[in-house]
């Protein structure tokens, strides 16, 4: 029997997602990977599938796709109506599905980004040791479309039935840790960072989290060479509107970079939505 995932309704933005490929950022090769890795480890725990499996990652919804074999899948991350063989299902929690079932995620209602996973996981032909789809430098497998028949690999364990792993609370107020990064010096008062609250704007993506807020005042207008970035890096152009890079960042960069987000807080970030507030804590200077 075929195992492919047939998909029906391909929603904004579906990509297949997983760890990443570290490793290459001297090649101009970001990590990539899902957003909010926390989930997409949930989902293959609950599943039965290796850390290194990839799923997909369902940016609002809706997502629609015919399961022609059987299996079991999880959904985690947003928060989402999931219907499987036409029937309510739960989210984080595995979920068995027969032949010719059809699986239905409906638009999130909390949080921004779901991950769907299935038994056996998504067997896309690998590059550069990873399934990742990097948005930016169309590294990996395309976004997926509808009339996609996306492969899916043989089952290597049994589904969960308890995981003690707390999934973080969705919505509201965003608060994110930072340490200060190599350019804190370029800026007047980097203490507005710290005091301000920012909006996330409409055009953030898996490249970026762009903000609205206090604007960052430079203390001189020397340029800089384009130096490395890091995941997390909290980068400052011309606007003085800061930008936090994600998973599909550039691997250089011309603009100062004020401070680096913690890493444990970037799972929050990826939830959060535009017009969601956003705020910084760290060290003080």
């Amino acid at each position: 029997m075929t195992r492919a995932l047939l998909v029906e309704v391909a929603g904004p933005l579906t990509t297949l997602q997983d760890l990443g490929r570290p490793g290459f950022a001297h090649l101009g090769v970001p990590r990539s990977g899902a957003l909010d890795q926390s989930a997409l480890l949930l989902g293959n725990r609950l599943v039965g599938n290796p850390a290194t499996c990839a799923g997909l990652e369902i940016t609002i919804g809706p997502f629609a796709a015919t399961l022609p074999f059987a299996g079991t899948l999880a959904l985690t991350g947003a928060a989402a109506p999931l219907r499987v063989g036409g029937r309510p299902a739960p989210i984080n929690a595995p979920v068995a599905f027969r032949p010719g079932d059809r699986v239905e995620v409906g638009r999130a209602v909390a949080g921004l980004r779901g991950y769907l996973t299935l038994s056996g996981g998504f067997a896309a032909p690998p590059v550069l040791g990873s399934r990742a789809t990097d948005t930016l430098s169309a590294l990996g497998p395309p976004v997926v479309r509808a009339g996609d028949a996306l492969a899916i690999g043989a089952p290597a364990g049994d589904p969960s039935t308890v995981d003690v792993a707390p999934c973080p609370a969705l919505g509201g107020p965003v608060t994110l840790g930072l340490t200060w990064g190599p350019r804190a010096d370029y800026f007047t008062d980097t203490a507005a960072l710290l005091a301000g609250a920012y909006t996330i704007g409409n055009d953030s993506n898996r490249v970026g989290a762009r903000l609205t807020g206090p604007v960052l005042t430079r203390a001189h207008q020397r340029e800089l060479p384009s130096e490395g970035i890091v995941l997390g890096a909290v980068q400052v152009p011309a606007s003085g509107q800061p930008l936090v890079f994600l998973a599909d960042h550039p691997t250089t960069g011309g603009y100062p970079v004020v401070a680096v987000v913690d890493p444990g807080d970037l799972s929050l970030l990826a939830q959060a939505r535009p017009g969601d507030t956003v705020r910084f804590c760290g060290p003080q200077q």
